[in-house]
């Protein structure tokens, strides 16, 4: 049997996660002096709540060696390989520490790690291929060559709606974010080549940019892989008109056979903030 692991900027919901027998490596999240789990202690209110009282953003590592060994061993113990994500190389040191676990516990030949080389739910979708595959009994060694050859073929794009909490963790300078609050800038962050880059800056209220947003890359859509699309967001639940408006739009395409909500868990949150909205689908052949 082959047993599917992800870190947990996949994003995946945990209806998800359970089934499709997926099991989440934790990634942490320090506020000031204290340190919590990515989805397990932590939510991503609270980490909104925190940084905008302490008018910094937290902090995000990646999960212990001795936390990733506890959760893979038992898998290993039961006579099963394991397929395990994590979120780009350039982004944490995460699939580092998946690697020597798998050393440490004496499986490197068992434990086949990817680097997805992207982020929340751009992992997710790789993720949700690899558990379907090994669902239907593929090898890992299938499973990874087939999602090894998908990586190239994600796209994942997000829209913020602050400035805000990408300055403060340094991805944008302080006159930019003055700048994008006065102008009500909201720019378009896109995932290549396993960095994050800025792309196009939306002009006027978030709500009247959103499906403006997901509405340009309909000639992309209608070329994505049928099976799902991801509608990913940290918008609060007080004010999910922009989530409706482009889940509404996805399924007016009568292309997809899933347009799935999930929300951003507290590591994507840290570092992009409340109101953030993304679309990621896979590529078609």
């Amino acid at each position: 049997m082959v047993r599917i692991f992800s870190d947990s900027t996949s994003d995946l919901s945990d209806e998800q996660l359970d089934r499709y027998n997926i099991t989440l490596l934790p990634l942490y999240i320090i506020l000031g002096d204290k340190e919590y789990k990515d989805r397990v202690n932590i939510t991503p209110a609270e980490i909104f709540r925190w940084s905008d009282e302490n008018k910094t953003t937290p902090k995000t590592s990646a999960a212990s060696l001795e936390d990733v060994q506890a959760l893979l061993r038992p898998a290993l113990d039961a006579g099963d390989d394991i397929v395990a994500f994590s979120i780009s190389s350039e982004m944490s040191n995460m699939g580092n520490v998946i690697c020597l676990a798998a050393q440490a516990l004496d499986a490197e030949d068992r434990v086949h790690y990817i680097d997805s080389r992207n982020l929340s739910t751009g992992i997710g979708l790789l993720v949700v291929e690899a558990a379907e595959m090994a669902q239907k009994g593929s090898s890992a060694k299938e499973i990874t060559d087939h999602i090894t050859s998908l990586i190239p073929k994600v796209r994942a794009s997000f829209v913020v709606d602050t400035l805000t909490y990408l300055h403060r963790g340094g991805r944008c300078s302080g006159l930019a974010a003055m700048a994008g609050s006065v102008l009500r800038l909201h720019p378009r962050i896109h995932v290549k080549d396993g960095i994050m880059g800025a792309g196009k800056k939306y002009r006027g209220r978030y709500s009247d940019i959103i499906v403006t947003y997901a509405e340009e890359m309909e000639d992309q859509l209608r070329k994505a892989r049928p099976e799902r699309v991801f509608v990913t967001h940290t918008v609060p639940d007080d004010d999910r008109a922009s989530v409706d408006k482009v889940c509404e739009y996805l399924r007016s395409l009568n292309y997809f056979d899933e347009v799935i909500e999930t929300k951003a868990g507290g590591v994507i949150s840290c570092h992009c903030g409340p109101g953030t909205l993304g679309v990621l689908f896979i590529e078609g052949s």
